[in-house]
């Protein structure tokens, strides 16, 4: 009889504390939950998809090409520029644009750029430009001289790419539109706040 009750006490015990290890390891699952966005401090490829192709509508067949290609150089940007610009140039050249700076913490301000440009480079054009920003740590950052990074132009599907970059701050920006000229230049384009006629 005794040795009865010390077995149902024994097999009690054993199944309580199974039961506690169960409810245990089913909270700590509870709490261990998969981060809400993975994202949260850079821009996803798909994402930068979506908002270029807003920039450049119809005209960019190949622009999931193009943001693939910076993507795989240098990963996920922490903001972006939508914009416009104009330039020209005959061995010397000159280029103006205004667009905004958009940020993944969601702040968003206008800015302007302009530059002198030296090289085997000829022609003219007014392109839609959409730029991945990289290490950018607030907005006012931006403003400032970026130059460009010699021999990093080139021409994937239709888009011209090219990088600048100042310090651990890189721009890469892709441009589509009428006389797309992509010249073997060097210079350097200048950030803003408001229209600087002299590119200097």
């Amino acid at each position: 009889m005794l040795f009865k009750r010390i077995a149902v006490l024994h097999w009690s015990l054993l199944i309580g504390f199974a039961l506690s290890v169960l409810a245990l390891n089913t909270a700590r699952a509870d709490d261990v939950r998969p981060p809400v966005n993975s994202h949260a401090d850079t821009y996803s490829e798909g994402e930068m998809v979506v908002e270029a192709g807003k920039v450049f509508g119809g005209t960019a067949k190949g622009l999931a090409d193009a943001v693939h290609s910076v993507f795989q150089k240098y990963g996920e940007p922490n903001a972006y520029i939508k914009g416009e610009e104009a330039s020209g140039a005959f061995v010397l050249g000159l280029r103006y644009g205004v667009g905004t700076l958009v940020m993944k913490n969601g702040a968003s301000e206008k800015v302007y750029w302009q530059g002198p440009s030296a090289g085997w480079d000829f022609g003219g054009n007014a392109v839609k430009v959409f730029t991945l920003v990289y290490n950018l740590p607030d907005g006012s950052s931006i403003y400032q001289r970026f130059p460009g990074v010699e021999g990093s132009a080139y021409l994937i599907a239709g888009i011209g790419v090219n990088y600048q970059q100042r310090g651990n701050i890189i721009l890469a920006p892709m441009r589509a539109g009428a006389g797309l000229r992509l010249g073997a230049s060097v210079g350097y384009l200048k950030y803003t706040k408001s229209r600087e006629w002299l590119p200097f």
